[in-house]
């Protein structure tokens, strides 16, 4: 019993793994919750989430002022990382963002993106992502 007890605390106090995505994986996953986006906006959002983070659902970068999860989104002005502040534009806590469930992710980045152009917001964006030949990040990758 007292084995039990303890493999079972173990279960739930271990850290979560954070999901990692393949380039495919997230195109698909992109595909499925963005319905509004542009044409050829994918290989945009592909691009920025691999510089962003490796596709890694929990990165955080805290040497940047605060950026959270797999498109790296700043608690500056669109989450809040503490309790002492409001929420901020997205009225999520920052942690909603380093989980592996990235509708939330997709939802801010999508407001993110109506409300300020993401090319002057994001530094994952503006060093690596613009160009005529961005089609290489969702080559290969089905539906």
């Amino acid at each position: 019993m007292k084995a039990l007890v303890l493999t079972l605390l173990f279960l739930l106090t271990a850290p979560s793994e954070a999901k990692i995505y393949s380039r495919c994986e997230l195109a698909s996953v992109l595909n499925q919750n963005w319905e509004d986006r542009y044409p050829g906006d994918l290989d945009y959002w592909i691009c920025m989430a691999y510089y962003a983070s490796k596709y890694n659902t929990q990165a955080v970068d805290v040497h940047r002022s605060g950026y959270y999860g797999i498109f790296q989104i700043a608690n500056k002005h669109w989450c809040t990382d503490d309790n002492f502040r409001p929420t901020r534009g997205c009225n999520k806590p920052c942690s909603a963002f380093i989980d592996d469930d990235i509708t939330d992710d997709i939802a801010c980045a999508k407001r993110i993106w109506m409300d300020h152009l993401p090319s002057t917001k994001w530094w994952p964006w503006t060093n690596n992502c613009i160009g005529p030949n961005m089609s290489k990040w969702s080559r290969g990758c089905k539906g």
